[in-house]
């Protein structure tokens, strides 16, 4: 065993006694918790005036982490609600038309209530069905192939939640959090073997490659990032993180290895934490939507998908703009 695998292997032996120790020593703590409203707009251009689209829009829904309600909605079609069956994303779908400019305007405004996320907390018995899903590999994660061999022939531990640190920490030293360069944003985990740059999507598929490679359960989930400054104002653009499942009784443990990398000092906090300031939209990769789309199924689901007389709608023609605005949780 090389020098720097002993290193590896002591950090996350001690990180997991510390956390053993500090989850058997006290009623774990209240987690933190954010209210806030979130605008979901955008704007398809460029099309021809009076011309049909379908467009649908990811619906951010209730679970374990965060609570959802539709406040307000300015939408040029009558909205039907839709559920994929593969992962269970919540769709809205439309058939509106062009205005006389050529464009289509949406906009949706919720109120969320998000708490931080801890393993320390866990969510439940999983499903067969849901162990078996996250195994299988996506469209640009393989299970298997380039990213496998970064632990050919390493020793690492034979405990779940351990060999999920293990992961956590060859990524986060592995990759550097960058986007000056092209290539970035598509989450393909051979691509990020390479590269050893890239963003969240980057990050976390070549995470969730090598834990499936080692027969550990792991999910993709986007959404936004919220910024941490209470007040208002916009959101760039999306954020996704995993979650991995060391037994099918534990829950799901959640990481946020991008983040870490951009904030050393919070690294093992985003081993098992997600802080409170997001909010998530949908989970999973190569999404077949419902109705079914006549296009590819999506790499991930969190912009507006649109089409036009049966062909995708480019990316460049839909104009997106997000915001927050944190609001008094007692009201």
């Amino acid at each position: 065993m090389d020098r720097r695998t002993r290193r590896r292997l002591a950090c996350v032996l001690m990180a997991m006694v510390a956390f053993a120790a500090d989850g058997a020593a006290s009623v774990p703590s209240t987690p933190k918790s954010r209210d806030f409203l979130f605008t979901y707009a955008a704007t398809l251009t460029g099309l021809p005036p009076g011309s049909a689209a379908r467009i649908w829009l990811p619906t951010p829904s209730d679970d374990a982490d965060q609570t959802v309600t539709l406040v307000s909605q300015q939408l040029p079609a009558r909205p039907h609600s839709t559920q994929e069956p593969k992962y269970g994303n919540r769709i809205l779908y439309l058939e509106p038309q062009a205005d006389a400019e050529g464009k289509i305007s949406l906009a949706l405004t919720y109120r969320v209530h998000r708490t931080e996320c801890s393993m320390k907390q866990p969510t439940g018995p999983v499903d067969a069905e849901q162990v078996r899903l996250f195994l299988q590999p996506d469209a640009k994660v393989p299970v298997g192939g380039k990213p496998a061999r970064l632990i050919e022939d390493k020793r690492f531990p034979t405990d779940p939640a351990a060999l999920g640190r293990y992961f956590y920490d060859l990524v986060d030293d592995r990759m550097e959090y960058r986007k000056d360069k092209p290539g970035w944003g598509t989450g393909d985990a051979e691509w990020a073997c390479d590269s050893r740059f890239g963003n969240c999507t980057d990050f976390h598929s070549l995470f969730i490659s090598l834990a499936r490679t080692s027969k550990l359960p792991a999910k993709f989930e986007i959404g936004f990032g919220i910024p941490e400054k209470r007040g208002a104002g916009e959101v760039p653009g999306y954020h996704c993180w995993a979650k991995f499942l060391p037994s099918a009784t534990a829950g799901w443990v959640p990481v946020d290895i991008s983040e870490a990398n951009k904030h050393p000092e919070k690294r093992d906090y985003f081993f098992g934490h997600l802080c409170e300031n997001r909010v998530a939209f949908s989970v999973g990769r190569d999404v077949v939507l419902t109705p079914k789309q006549a296009g590819l199924p999506l790499n991930f689901f969190v912009y507006p998908y649109a089409e036009v007389d049966g062909e995708s709608w480019p990316a460049d023609r839909i104009e997106k703009q997000f915001r927050y605005q944190d609001v008094d949780p007692s009201k």
